[in-house]
């Protein structure tokens, strides 16, 4: 895990203006990013406050040497697997550079400053090409709220505290944040009918997830250490795996998701560093009465820092309230705090049956729920599964999505002695759904 170093400290700031302390993005951040100007040009870049920091022009710029100078030019491209493939060493020296580079007082400030686009003159892109794409189901408050609507009596399956579940989802309808989401078609059956029909889903939910980019990857055929698997985690974003709650009650059993989600998965196009989340560091315990992770899920160094510490919310404007200049309103408010299942956890057992994943592999949370009322992660169980809608300030009531819903994903890192880190946002509207031949 990531020591703590002079990148870190709250009292340093940066010469860029929109970098200042109340900013998402101030010199402790520093993500990595892509970008297409106004030739298109997919390149590489670095935020700092409002702006892209070209590295392309940095690598070249002789401002940097050594692993800094290795990392700048191999994250120069259109997408950033190879700066992934790299690792934890050339990435933080890259990180420390910048930060030089970025400080206040800072002599090549003039040097830098060409350097640097406003990002409204930029299109954000996709970070990576990415492989492959698999969703777990770690919020164990989300698990048992779900399953109290389907199973009253025994909430959470036997396997749920011994095993991190997941599935593989499809990496190809994945889209970075603005992008909009079309109202899936399925099929659907209601309990009374004798048939199901195809149709728009009827029942469209968000999920609050915390995404993970894959940095370094295992051979095919071994396994990554609970120990080691930090050092194969390139950085985080937020992540939305849209769900269609009608289509997927019908189709799930017995293989699980299919259509239900694979029409779309929206991500914040930032990669926050696991160097930038460093003072979030938090312990990984258990209830005294739950089970202790099986040896290869578990280890001393883990249970010290293997959590993360991250405020998240999701924010929701209507059609209605967008016509109306409303802002978006928040619906839920949670935390990575509760998490049942660790990052590293996650990377160890996917890898335990020899699995190979790959740099640019992308790994969804599952949904973060928290414990209390207002800290659902979906809509599911925001509306209690449909029976309960919330009410919006200007009368509108929800109990899933409608066309033209725009759903606002927000995370913040903040403790007392460490810059605050902000994650941006991971924004989409629904379409509706396209008519069907």
């Amino acid at each position: 895990m990531t020591a703590l170093d002079f990148t870190h400290d709250p009292r340093r700031r940066s010469w860029v203006t929109s970098a200042g302390p109340d900013s998402e993005f101030p010199l402790q951040n520093l993500p990595f990013g892509v970008v297409a100007g106004a030739a298109g040009e997919a390149r590489g870049v670095v935020r700092i406050g409002d702006m892209a920091l070209d590295l392309s022009g940095l690598a070249a710029s002789g401002l940097l040497d050594g692993e800094a100078q290795v990392a700048a030019e191999t994250a120069a491209d259109g997408t950033l697997n190879a700066l992934f493939a790299l690792g934890s060493g050339p990435r933080t020296a890259l990180r420390r550079a910048l930060h030089t580079l970025l400080a206040e007082g800072a002599p090549q400030q003039e040097a830098v400053a060409a350097l640097l686009t406003p990002l409204p003159d930029v299109e954000v892109l996709l970070p990576a090409r990415i492989g492959d794409y698999t969703d777990f189901y770690v919020g164990i408050h989300h698990a048992r709220n779900v399953g109290a609507l389907f199973r009253p009596d025994n909430p959470l399956l036997p396997n749920y505290k011994w095993v991190p579940i997941g599935y593989h989802g499809r990496a190809s309808s994945v889209r970075v944040s603005g992008a909009p989401v079309t109202r899936p078609h399925g099929q659907l059956k209601a309990p009374d009918a004798q048939a199901p029909v195809l149709a728009p889903t009827r029942r469209l939910d968000f999920e609050l997830e915390l995404g993970v980019w894959i940095g370094p990857e295992n051979r095919l055929g071994t396994s990554v250490r609970i120990d080691d698997a930090e050092s194969h985690i390139a950085g985080y974003c937020l992540l939305n795996d849209w769900s269609a709650r009608d289509v997927q009650a019908w189709e799930y059993q017995p293989l699980g998701p299919f259509l239900a989600k694979s029409f779309g998965t929206t991500v914040s196009p930032w990669v926050i560093t696991p160097e930038a989340l460093a003072p979030f560091r938090i312990p990984f315990d258990r209830a005294d009465d739950d089970p202790a992770p099986l040896p290869y899920l578990d280890s001393p160094r883990h249970r010290t820092g293997g959590g993360l510490g991250i405020e998240l919310e999701v924010h929701l404007r209507t059609a209605r309230m967008r016509a109306d200049g409303d802002a978006p309103i928040p619906i839920s408010r949670s935390s990575s705090r509760h998490m049942y299942w660790t990052v590293a956890q996650l990377v160890t057992h996917h890898t335990s049956n020899g699995c190979n994943l790959r740099s640019g592999d992308l790994l969804g949370s599952g949904t973060l729920s928290g414990p209390d009322a207002g800290s659902e992660g979906s809509l599911l169980e925001l509306s209690r599964g449909g029976t309960a809608p919330i009410t919006l300030p200007n009368g509108e009531k929800r109990t899933f999505l409608e066309d033209g819903d725009e759903i606002r994903l927000r995370a913040r890192a903040q403790r007392p002695g460490a810059a605050t880190i902000g994650f941006g946002e991971c924004v989409a509207v629904i379409d509706p759904a396209i008519t069907y031949p």
